[in-house]
């Protein structure tokens, strides 16, 4: 078994007044922030958001894996899983159901892949299939995120997806799907209406 080795500085916990200042940022910017202390929380505080019987698409995401989010979503919660719904279908033949299913739902879930200091979220995808929902088509989003992925700019957020998730995540992508990933388009949220976008952050390490 090969061992993957990633730059520390990705996997670093910020400090509580680094954390401070980005909620702060975040709340400037018209996003929603709450800070937990574990998973556990993480996925109350998550559930606590969606009413019974929203539409909610999980986006595929290893935070939404580790806290038991995804689970509780899709396994027969008292929820409706776009999900489930979306995978019911053949691809082949109703491809743009899908894609609306996935898009348009009352919630998306998932995480992204750096927070800068100022308040912008950094998503990267290697087909975009979750980033529709997350700039546009949801009525609503949750993104969870370990605080890890804090960082102090644009720049260095790029570097983390370059140099640290895409290479977790390629070695996630050949063993789950046998084929490489990649960076195929980058999302930058930077400003939002409030009340649309929900950010739960973790003081853990959780997710690439």
């Amino acid at each position: 078994m090969s061992t993957i080795t990633t730059p520390d500085r990705f996997t670093t916990l910020p400090d509580e007044p680094m954390i401070a200042a980005t909620v702060t940022a975040l709340e400037e910017h018209g996003f929603s922030a709450e800070v937990v202390d574990d998973l556990d929380a993480a996925r109350k505080a998550v559930l606590d958001h969606i009413p019974h019987g929203a539409s909610v698409m999980t986006n595929t995401s290893v935070t939404l894996a580790e806290t038991g989010i995804a689970d509780a979503i899709n396994d027969g919660g008292p929820y409706d899983s776009a999900r489930n719904k979306m995978f019911a279908l053949d691809f082949a033949t109703q491809s743009q159901e899908v894609k609306a299913m996935g898009s348009q739902p009352d919630y998306a879930l998932g995480s992204v892949h750096a927070i800068t200091r100022d308040g912008t979220l950094v998503i990267a995808s290697a087909s975009g299939s979750q980033l529709a929902s997350y700039a546009w088509g949801a009525a609503n989003v949750i993104f969870v995120v370990g605080a890890q992925k804090l960082v102090p700019t644009l720049t260095a957020a790029h570097e983390r997806i370059y140099q640290h998730s895409l290479v977790l995540e390629d070695a996630r992508a050949i063993a789950a799907y046998g084929q490489h990933s990649s960076v195929g388009k980058i999302l930058e949220i930077h400003q939002e209406l409030p009340g649309r976008i929900h950010i739960v952050l973790i003081r853990q390490v959780v997710g690439f």
